[in-house]
């Protein structure tokens, strides 16, 4: 149940020592493991359940290779992504490798460390013997492998106990354009207890160009920790991003997402939390705007360990001319997790008669003292409301672009980081500024 695609045998023998770690003998013996699964595996196809949405053939037609070199981009080009030069600890990576002279660093107190995953092996290879992996969920069979193989970089931030990091961390990842280029990045969030960061993940692209992001992000979150999460993807039109973000939730901690999709041919984006603590909390938000023929999957998972905790999901999804998307929510309330609160919600909102949107929400209830709840809805824009704003002296345009722009505040609103908000505010009106213009192109011709 696999695609057949090229072997990366040979790309990693000629790579395996420049890779990060490659001294150490648990990396090299976790590296070629995880190269045997790769070659066995492949890449998942539709028949597989958790992927039956997601074609990815067209991964198959290329050998993606990982940069060796820093190809050098100035500070300038850098610009467009900082959020209005907000005050922010910067790490960016340029295809997949950490480039120090663009990181600028406030003071970092005694109790955090952040620091390129690179680094971070080199200098606490122990630590990290134990905890790269640990959160992983099944459900990327390849992926795992392949990311595990061909490590590049990524970021390593740990906060040790009652640690607060007032000013964000920004972890900026950029595509420079080169054609089969493979960035295989690994972030490691580790949240002592009483502790609280901000972290936002952009994922960007300077051209367009054939290639491939395999991401993953694992957190942990110990008692009382807290943790607001970012991910912004905005790759280049032909690129594929297929990236993982895995939860480790313990008592009283909460953790609260926003995942948003912009740009990208194909985007899977899969988010795993396991609330593992009495009292633990997580709020999982998403917005994806497509169009043309983009497609873009968000697949959640939430499993109710412990008892008293809560959970709660809303995304949202604005999609026009051909594209497609994918939302499928999966809640678990473990035996003996009761008192559980789970709250779901997907909305879809079709602009163009041939877009499609699929939702498949799911629940596994194994505890009879809990309130769980869903909805979920996919349509056009009200025709009443707009008639009403139209009857207000808006044209059609205006009107149509206003009832979406509303559709997707909502959960714009439930950010916490207003540089962030106004940066997808003014990505959201030139979104819609586009659709109107392509619209009033189609009508000319």
């Amino acid at each position: 149940m696999s695609i057949p695609q090229p072997s990366y045998q040979g790309i990693f023998q000629r790579l395996q020592q420049h890779l990060p770690g490659a001294g150490i003998a648990w990396m090299s013996q976790m590296r070629d493991s995880a190269l045997a699964t790769l070659q066995q595996q492949g890449f998942p196809d539709t028949r597989m359940e958790a992927w039956k949405y997601t074609d990815l053939r067209s991964l198959g037609r290329h050998l993606f290779t990982p940069t060796t070199a820093n190809r050098e981009i100035s500070t300038a080009q850098l610009e467009p992504w900082l959020f209005d030069q907000e005050p922010m600890h910067r790490l960016v990576f340029v295809d997949g490798r950490f480039a120090p002279q663009l990181s600028p660093l406030h003071a970092l107190s005694g109790g955090v460390t952040l620091t390129s995953l690179a680094a971070a092996l080199e200098r606490h290879p122990a630590e990290l013997e134990h905890r790269l992996g640990r959160t992983l969920d099944t459900q990327r069979p390849g992926f795992n492998a392949m990311n595990t193989a061909f490590l590049q970089d990524g970021a390593y931030l740990k906060l040790e106990r009652q640690t607060v990091l007032d000013l964000p961390v920004h972890l900026l990842f950029i595509s420079s354009g080169q054609t089969e280029h493979m960035a295989t990045l690994r972030n490691v969030i580790m949240a002592a207890p009483g502790s609280a960061v901000t972290v936002i993940e952009s994922w960007v692209a300077l051209g367009d160009a054939t290639c491939l992001s395999n991401t993953i992000t694992e957190i942990m979150l110990e008692d009382n920790a807290s943790l607001e999460h970012y991910k912004v993807v905005q790759e280049g039109d032909s690129a594929t991003h297929i990236g993982d973000t895995s939860v480790y939730q313990q008592a009283d901690s909460r953790f609260t997402s926003h995942s948003i999709t912009l740009g990208g041919r194909l985007v899977r984006n899969d988010l795993d939390v396991c609330l593992d603590g009495h009292g633990a909390e997580c709020a999982l938000n998403g917005l994806t705007l497509t169009r043309g023929r983009q497609h873009v999957d968000n697949h959640t998972r939430i499993d109710h360990q412990q008892s008293h905790a809560s959970s709660r999901e809303y995304y949202k999804g604005i999609l026009d001319d051909r594209s497609r998307t994918v939302f499928s929510g999966r809640i678990k309330v473990h035996p003996g997790a009761q008192k559980t609160t789970a709250q779901q919600n997907n909305h879809s909102l079709l602009l163009s008669a041939d877009a499609e949107a699929d939702a498949r929400p799911q629940f596994e209830i194994y505890a009879d003292d809990v309130q769980c709840t869903h909805g979920c809805t996919v349509g056009e824009l009200d025709a009443d409301a707009l008639f009403y704003l139209r009857s207000r002296a808006l044209d059609r345009e205006s009107a149509r672009n206003l009832l979406v722009y509303a559709f997707a505040a909502d959960v714009l609103e439930r950010m916490q980081q207003q540089p962030v908000r106004h940066y997808l505010e003014q990505q959201l009106a030139r979104h819609l500024s586009g659709a109107t213009a392509r619209l009033q192109s189609a009508a000319w011709h």
